[in-house]
């Protein structure tokens, strides 16, 4: 098959997964040249293992999860999938709650290990059934998951070398507020009279030197 998949391809073959996989994929949508299934989040493993035996898809090359906090069910989790022998591409995404997990894939696709610590880990999504869901990613005792869209940009606590102590130590995340953030140039420039070019910034080296404005 040529690539890209024409887009009448891709809306046959998601009507054909719709028929044969008899309510383990509910929809099935093209979008900028990508087929996106969706599915009940309890029966994901039935699905990718159908997806995997049937329609030949045995590669699971990405796990991942997106947030949508207006939602009751606020998370996506998107599982991608690749045929090297039909060279076609496929998403399915179930939903999730904060509470609520999703069963592990990890005996389908033995790749969903580390994705899926790396979804619990940014997202808090809970895996039922993985060997070993622990976090992935961020430091240790870390409070949080950075990729939910209610995390604050700062966190929660920062992290320092403290002479005393000898050891990192971590603090909660003191405000910022009072700082005077300078954007421009931090390099003394070029001299006058060298480059006519001047970088933003550079007339704070020229007053310095000078002792004044030139």
């Amino acid at each position: 098959m040529t690539w890209p998949v024409k887009a009448a391809d891709l809306e046959k073959l998601g009507k054909s997964i719709l028929k044969g996989a008899k309510g383990l994929v509910t929809g099935a949508d093209v979008q900028f040249g990508e087929l996106t299934l969706t599915g009940p989040a309890g029966r994901i493993v039935e699905a990718l293992t159908y997806l995997r035996d049937v329609e030949g898809f045995h590669q699971l090359i990405d796990l991942c999860g997106a947030d949508y906090p207006e939602r009751e069910k606020r998370f996506d989790v998107a599982y991608h999938l690749l045929s090297m022998t039909q060279n076609r591409r496929v998403r399915i995404k179930v939903q999730a709650d904060e509470d609520t997990a999703v069963p592990s894939v990890v005996g389908v696709f033995a790749a969903a290990d580390w994705y899926e610590r790396e979804t619990f880990d940014m997202y808090g999504v809970f895996f039922d059934g993985h060997p070993d869901l622990r976090r992935i990613l961020t430091d240790y005792g870390f409070h949080g998951h950075p990729l939910r869209k209610d995390f604050p940009m700062t966190g929660y606590v920062e992290v320092r070398y403290d002479e005393e102590l000898k050891r990192v130590v971590y603090e909660p995340v003191k405000s910022v507020e009072w700082r005077n953030w300078d954007f421009l140039s931090p390099w003394e420039g070029v001299e006058r009279g060298f480059s006519p070019l001047l970088l933003p910034g550079d007339e704070k080296s020229v007053e310095v030197k000078g002792g004044g404005k030139s």
